[in-house]
C-alpha cells in the first residue's frame, strides 16, 4: 500500500489516497479512536472516484461521525485505470439500446455486469487484507453500495464482511440470482422506487432471492439520486446495530 495523499477534513477526519498496484483508493478514518474502528467498504458505479468524489466523502464523513473506518477503490477501466476496451463496448451497447427504447437484453446485461464482478471482487479482497493490517483498523467489516452484483458477490464470498447495505441501482444479471441465494449475513437493501435506470422487478426479485434470515428492503419515491437523508440514516443505524 502505497499513500500518494493526505488532508484532514474539517471534522477532523484523516483523507489518505492510496495506491495497491495499478489500483487507486480513499481511506477515511475517525478524527480519534480509543480502539481500532470497524471498516465499511463504499461501493460506487463506475464513474470515476473523482465524479464520484462529494458523494462518497459525504458517507464518509457520516460513517467517522459514527465511529467507522470508510474505504473505497477505483473500478476497472474507470477514472485513470488503463482503458477497459470490452467494458466499453458493453456500455455502447446498453447506450444504443436505451436511446433506441429498446429493451436491454440479457446478453448486454452479461457482458456489462459479469466481468465488472469477477475483476472487481479480488481486488476488494486484497484492498481488505491490506487495510485490516493498519492498527487504526480492526473489523468487523461492512460493505455499502453498488454495483449490487459486486456488493452480492462480496457478501456470498468474502467472510470478513459481516453485514451489508446495498444500493439496488444498476442491471442484475440472471447468474446473480443463484448467488444471491448463498448470501446469508444481515442485509439493508435501499431501493428508490422511480429509478429510471433501474429494473424495480430484477431489484425485487434479487431481495427475494437472498438467502439471509434478516433482510429488509427500504423502498423510497424519487429516482436515482433521490436517496433521502432519513434512508441513509437508517443505513448508518444498521451497520451500528451490526458492526458495534
Amino acid at each position: 500500500m502505497r499513500l500518494t495523499s493526505e488532508q484532514r477534513l474539517d471534522e477532523g477526519v484523516l483523507e489518505r489516497e492510496f495506491s495497491l498496484g495499478e489500483v487507486p483508493g480513499i481511506l477515511w478514518t475517525p478524527a480519534s479512536a480509543s480502539v481500532p474502528a470497524p471498516l465499511i467498504l463504499l461501493g460506487h458505479p463506475p464513474l470515476g472516484l473523482r465524479k464520484m468524489y462529494p458523494r462518497l466523502v459525504d458517507r464518509a464523513r457520516h460513517s467517522a461521525a459514527a465511529g467507522f473506518a470508510t474505504a473505497t477503490i477505483e473500478l476497472p477501466g474507470s477514472g485513470d485505470r488503463p482503458r477497459w476496451p470490452a467494458a466499453e463496448q458493453a456500455r455502447a451497447a446498453l447506450r444504443r439500446a436505451m436511446e433506441a427504447g429498446e429493451p436491454v437484453s440479457a446478453e448486454i446485461i452479461d457482458a456489462l455486469i459479469l466481468p465488472l464482478v469477477d475483476k472487481t471482487v479480488p481486488e476488494w479482497q486484497a484492498a481488505l487484507d491490506t487495510l485490516l493490517s493498519l492498527p487504526e483498523i480492526g473489523g468487523p467489516v461492512g460493505y455499502s453500495g453498488g454495483v449490487i452484483s459486486i456488493g452480492t458477490r462480496l457478501a456470498a464470498v468474502e467472510p470478513r464482511i459481516s453485514a451489508a447495505v446495498l444500493f439496488a441501482g444498476s442491471f442484475v444479471p440472471r447468474a446473480m440470482f443463484e448467488e444471491a441465494r448463498q448470501v446469508t449475513i444481515p442485509l439493508h437493501v435501499l431501493l428508490q422506487w422511480d429509478d429510471e435506470g433501474n429494473d424495480r422487478q430484477a431489484a425485487l426479485d434479487l431481495f427475494d432471492a437472498f438467502g439471509s434470515r434478516e433482510k429488509t428492503l427500504h423502498a423510497n419515491m424519487g429516482g436515482h439520486t433521490g436517496v433521502p437523508q432519513f434512508a441513509g440514516d437508517a443505513a448508518g443505524q444498521f451497520f451500528t446495530r451490526h458492526l458495534k
